[in-house]
């Protein structure tokens, strides 16, 4: 058999030999903030076929989804037409899974691509290097549940993506900064414009905007822009306004006022939950929970061990439908069973929901901590550019996102009419007369 090296056919460019020196160098955490078409997937594709190779163990390539994995790095080709995964030569590759976008390498060592928007997939896996693509498109809790397993284990991570506002992919960029600043080894980061690495010309980018690109979608793709908000986030610049008026801080539960809870139930994905309180023309955001895989009992039980003077829980109309799952009851059927009554919210169309939640925000103030989560969720809520089109897509994009955004959405489309219900209604109670038994068929996987 000829020899094989590895890199294989793969010479980075100047720009891009930094991460991997410091990595060879023993960093274990690296950061590269690199703008489109700089040849991130290529570089960290190279890199980690050859640490596969240098320790036996199992290695994720993780996008946002499986399928754009599957689109980007599994199918996908450099502008020469080279397969990325041809980077992996077959001489090494021992058996290769379409399905499961695995190679099983003749070392034992296993490269998976995978997405983050399974997470439950990625439970009780035991990787010792993981890149996260496009991560500021990533639901954060991938790296949340990886980050231990890489800890104990001793393994690697990198973060390759273009901003997208200032969601999870600038604080984890921010930290990164402060502490490779601090000479922490463990920790790399980069950033790079078109300007840094001289991949794109003043002509390249003037014939963009020709093309319909604006600018401030040019700052953010070619120059790395985190400011502003996320270009095709939907409500990206009211949460900017929410931070820079200071109605993102410490909102303490007030114990006099009863709080409201509005749901946008789970049927493939996660059960969001956000906890309101009305001060004057003030919305109060208190607090926020989300979970999956669990039924209605969870969410019963989550309830009852808070301290709260509880007002109306509101969800959407569907929870009327019926389920095979719930024996042929409907949502509210089976949380009527444990003794909680669900108020619908009107159905009023996604488009003029949106509208809807926009306006609302300015209403609202945020709790800084307790909501977090939620906040991401709404920020990174977006359309898609479609580079054919030149244009955003009609539709929101569906991740991780859409159940906080969906949550929030029914919040304020249902706020008026059932605070206006809440009125009339018998005082507010504490939930000690729900009881956690009965069914848990309701399934909000």
């Amino acid at each position: 058999m000829p020899t094989i090296t590895l890199p294989h056919n793969f010479t980075p460019r100047l720009y891009q030999l930094p991460v991997l020196r410091a990595l060879d160098r023993g960093a274990t955490r690296a950061v590269a903030v690199w703008h489109r078409r700089s040849g991130k997937e290529k570089t960290f594709v190279n890199f980690t076929a050859k640490r596969s190779f240098a320790r036996v163990g199992t290695y994720y390539y993780a996008f946002p989804t499986y399928t754009q994995g599957k689109r980007a790095l599994w199918d996908g080709r450099d502008r020469d037409g080279f397969p990325f995964m041809g980077h992996f030569p077959r001489e090494l590759v021992k058996a290769k899974n379409e399905q499961e976008l695995k190679l099983t390498l003749c070392n034992g060592s296993i490269f998976q691509i995978v997405g983050t928007d399974n997470i439950d997939a990625l439970m009780s896996t035991n990787p010792v290097g993981v890149v996260f693509a496009e991560y500021s498109l990533q639901d954060p809790r991938g790296w949340d549940y990886l980050r231990p397993i890489l800890r104990e284990n001793g393994g690697w991570a990198v973060f390759d993506y273009t901003p997208r506002g200032k969601n999870h992919g600038y604080t984890l960029y921010d930290m990164a900064r402060k502490l490779q600043a601090d000479g922490d080894p463990a920790w790399f980061c980069q950033l790079l414009t078109v300007t840094d690495t001289g991949v794109l010309s003043s002509a390249d980018l003037d014939a963009e905007r020709r093309e319909g690109m604006d600018e401030e979608m040019i700052q953010q793709e070619y120059f790395c822009s985190f400011e502003g908000a996320r270009q095709g986030s939907i409500f990206g610049r009211q949460m900017s306004d929410a931070e820079s008026e200071g109605r993102i801080c410490g909102v303490p539960w007030q114990r006099d006022l009863p709080v409201s809870t509005w749901w946008d139930i789970g049927t493939d994905d996660a059960t969001a939950i956000w906890f309101t309180q009305d001060a004057g023309r003030e919305i109060h955001v208190i607090d926020y929970y989300e979970h999956s895989g669990v039924g209605v009992d969870h969410y019963v039980r989550h309830l009852q061990s808070l301290p709260y003077l509880w007002g109306t829980h509101n969800g959407p109309h569907d929870l009327r439908a019926r389920s095979f799952a719930a024996g042929g009851k409907s949502t509210l059927d089976v949380a009527a069973g444990l003794g909680f009554r669900f108020s619908v919210v009107p159905d009023v169309g996604r488009q003029d929901g949106i509208n809807a939640a926009r306006a609302f925000i300015g209403r609202c103030w945020f709790d800084r901590t307790k909501t977090e989560r939620g906040r991401l969720a709404l920020i990174s809520y977006h359309r898609t550019w479609d580079d054919k089109r030149r244009a955003f897509s009609i539709e929101p994009y569906h991740d991780w996102s859409s159940n906080g955004a969906d949550a929030f959405r029914y919040l304020a489309v249902g706020h008026k009419t059932t605070i206006a219900r809440q009125a009339q209604a018998e005082p507010p109670r504490r939930f000690q007369e729900l009881t956690s038994s009965g069914s848990n068929s309701w399934m909000a996987a």
